[in-house]
């Protein structure tokens, strides 16, 4: 009995042994084949080199290119030198008034450019429209007030006096804005946000633009990309023979300040103004004396029209231009969903053989290209059947 004990102990113990090594050696196989082996020199990779960076080769400018450059910059500069001593630099303070505040200074600023030796001064008319103090500062810094001599709100032209030694007068030479093609180089010299005396440069973008200001259409004007701020208002846009070719005046912006896009009055309108306004104060505008009604397609088809452009006129002014060379307003007024229609009356369809199909054509043609006491002829269309007449231009009433 005690021998079968020991025997099965015996047994057991054997069996245990034989479980353990058999552990042991899974455990050791299970090592071995989770640890990595060290590569042999043969194994071995070699470095990577660096890619080799490429050597930069200087393309070489066209020949001239750089001599070009040169003339061209030496030309901005001539420019410069030769007119900013005739640029000004203008202050304008007024007085409004505020029912808790009481009175309330406020000040302006713009600039403008020599006129004459005389003291004349040519600006924007909205840089001094309302002031009550007027401020002129010369290239040197000599400050000196000035007084109004005329002004036209239509045009956006004013001229001012000062009373300066003739010495300090150094007077712009004017160009020809007809001869204006688009792409040429302008400068642009004034005192943006009151930096006296800056010069931009840029092109001629367009040609012919019609500006819709809140009364009037302004015809004719410049476009340029040269950089136009608040305070370059009454500045001049030169080409680069130095000659004033236009007189900075607005800018297009949804900030405020320059995106490229500006607007100046050509040198012709000055030409014609300014002396009308040294002389009289005033300009006298051209006047047909009638309104009319732009007719379009749609209205033509609906009031059966002989035409789908032109001008329906409305009324005629008794006694005035068009009424003495006997156009003919509205016989018939209808009235419809829209509005009150009126009919009847003569279809201007040209002036001067140019097509008319807005108020605005008609307008900005009289202006440009007409003066008090010039005829015109009237293309019109009465009962369906073409005429013309002749009108003698009056001036415009005063409003």
């Amino acid at each position: 009995m005690r021998r079968l004990f020991w025997l099965s102990l015996l047994g057991m113990v054997l069996l245990i042994a034989a479980c353990a090594a058999t552990t042991a050696g899974a455990l050791l196989w299970a090592r071995a084949a989770l640890t990595p082996s060290s590569p042999g020199p043969e194994a071995s990779l070699p470095p990577a080199s660096a890619p080799a960076s490429p050597t930069p080769t200087p393309v070489p400018l066209p020949p001239g290119a750089l001599s070009e450059a040169r003339a061209l910059e030496a030309a901005f500069i001539a420019v410069y030198e030769r007119v900013s001593p005739s640029v000004v630099h203008i202050t304008t303070r007024a007085t409004a008034f505020d029912l808790f505040r009481g009175p309330i200074y406020q000040e302006g600023t713009g600039s403008g450019f020599v006129w004459d030796t005389e003291g004349h001064i040519v600006t924007n008319n909205h840089v001094v429209e309302g002031a009550e103090q007027i401020e002129v500062v010369l290239a040197d810094g000599t400050a000196v007030p000035a007084v109004p001599v005329g002004a036209d709100a239509y045009n956006d032209l004013a001229v001012l006096r000062i009373r300066a030694p003739r010495e300090k007068l150094r007077p712009v030479t004017l160009g020809d804005s007809a001869s204006l093609r688009v792409g040429q180089w302008v400068i642009a010299i004034g005192n943006p946000f009151g930096l006296d005396r800056t010069m931009t440069v840029g092109v001629i973008s367009a040609l012919g633009r019609t500006l819709e200001l809140s009364d009037r259409p302004l015809g004719e004007v410049i476009q340029t990309d040269a950089a136009i701020n608040p305070g370059n208002s009454g500045g001049p846009l030169l080409d680069l023979e130095g000659r004033v070719i236009g007189i900075n005046t607005a800018i297009r912006s949804p900030s405020g300040g320059s995106v490229g896009i500006g607007f100046a009055i050509p040198v012709n309108t000055i030409r014609r103004v300014v002396p009308e306004l040294i002389a009289r104060g005033r300009y006298p505008h051209p006047w047909l004396g009638a309104s009319f009604f732009e007719i379009t397609p749609a209205f033509a088809q609906t009031f059966r029209l002989p035409v789908d452009h032109g001008l329906l006129t409305v009324r005629v002014v008794p006694g005035g231009p068009a009424d003495q060379a006997g156009l003919r307003g509205a016989t018939q007024r209808v009235r419809t969903r829209f509005g009150d229609v009126f009919l009847g009356g003569d279809i201007v369809t040209a002036i001067d053989d140019r097509p008319m199909r807005r108020v605005d054509d008609l307008v900005i043609y009289l202006e440009n290209h007409k003066r008090v006491g010039d005829p015109v002829t009237l293309s019109i269309l009465r009962d369906g059947r073409p005429q013309t007449l002749t009108v003698t231009l009056g001036e415009r009433p005063a409003e």
